[in-house]
């Protein structure tokens, strides 16, 4: 019998190599910490087995035993929205035999555990849900001409601002932003682009407030344009033409935003998931070359406004789902202290009034 031999290439670039070692390094470390932890857990040192399941999953957080093992643990401490999040990662990761259809035992557990947490965990989320409605309830209720939420609203609106272009890597401060609105004059000593980036960002929430807007790639793409309009007008509406790369996620080809606009499943979701989704799916596919994150959350605002929530949020580019609830019962709770109690001063350019709303938009922003 005779025998052909075949030369195979396979392309193994420098970073799989590095990967290749920085796996072989990690994975007895991590398999010890995450058996020690197990080990831990069964003799009932609940402190020790928690510190050692999270080492294992810094070194690596797609271990799937060890996700499984500190929900376990999460949940027996009565944390039952942390355990669920780490028993719904475990199954979004790949089975362990990939070979195999079947669902893998490490999987298998965090199914079994997660069918146990979810209805918990949907009933703690309606619960603050209720509580939302009731906020936005009380707060429709404001005649829109009461003076007290007119300058809160301003403020919210200058703080929305900083804080969006702030998160871009903008230096400016919240005087010298609410100067250049104000004023339409440069700050002296300062980045034009950085300048050009905040009267793109404030051309874009006026358009959002003064048009009825819908989720259709053209109204996304006229907000795109309106933000990036001053800082790169050529990018600015533009969906890219070429491939992006945001750590290691692969972003899909930017025609994919059409196939989840308005779906039919969104009608389901209370306001803040609709919204924290439209966040989470733009940023997930990355259409434009530049302004991705502050478009993502100007239609995250857009959302909660189609719905008569009054929102100034800003906020991280995962969907989450309870932050971002929890930012708007702020903020519906600064703008009610302030119609109700006490009163709000104007932020004055150069020279920042800080009072009880700011301060709790502080609390938002961090």
């Amino acid at each position: 019998m005779q025998y052909k031999h075949y030369n195979i290439t396979l392309k193994f670039t420098r970073q799989d190599a590095l990967q290749y070692l920085m796996l072989k390094v990690a994975t007895p470390d991590t398999d010890c910490s995450a058996a020690t932890g197990c080990q831990m857990k069964k003799q009932g040192k609940r402190e020790k087995a928690h510190k050692l399941l999270v080492h294992a999953l810094k070194m690596n957080p797609d271990f799937v035993e060890a996700l499984t093992e500190l929900g376990t643990i999460l949940e027996e401490e009565k944390d039952v929205v942390q355990a669920d999040y780490l028993y719904t990662k475990a199954l979004a990761i790949s089975p362990c035999n990939e070979s195999s259809l079947a669902i893998s035992p490490c999987n298998e557990r965090a199914l079994v555990s997660s069918d146990r947490t979810l209805p918990l965990v949907e009933e703690i989320d309606q619960r603050h849900f209720g509580v939302i409605d009731s906020k936005v309830s009380s707060m429709m209720s404001i005649p829109k001409g009461n003076s007290a939420l007119r300058r809160v609203m301003e403020e919210t609106y200058y703080y929305h601002i900083y804080h969006t272009v702030a998160i871009e890597g903008n230096t400016l401060t919240l005087s010298e932003i609410c100067h250049i609105i104000e004023t339409r004059y440069a700050v002296p000593g300062k980045s034009l682009q950085e300048q050009n980036e905040v009267i793109g960002v404030d051309a874009a929430m006026k358009y959002i407030n003064t048009t009825l807007l819908s989720l259709t790639v053209n109204d996304i793409l006229e907000i795109h344009r309106r933000v990036l309009g001053y800082a790169d007008p050529v990018e600015g509406g533009r969906l890219r033409t070429s491939q992006v790369f945001v750590g290691h996620h692969i972003s899909p080809h930017p025609h994919e935003l059409v196939q989840w606009l308005n779906p039919e499943e969104a009608l389901q979701l209370h306001p803040v998931e609709s919204a924290a989704l439209t966040h989470y799916k733009l940023v997930y596919v990355h259409p434009f070359v530049d302004g991705n994150g502050c478009t993502s959350r100007l239609l995250m605002n857009l959302v909660l406004m189609q719905a008569q929530y009054y929102t100034a949020l800003d906020t991280a580019n995962k969907g989450d789902v309870r932050f971002i609830a929890k930012c708007t019962e702020i903020t519906l709770d600064t703008l009610l202290i302030a119609t109700t109690e006490h009163s709000v001063g104007l932020l004055a350019p150069f020279g920042v009034n800080l009072t009880l709303s700011v301060k709790i938009c502080q609390l938002i922003y961090g």
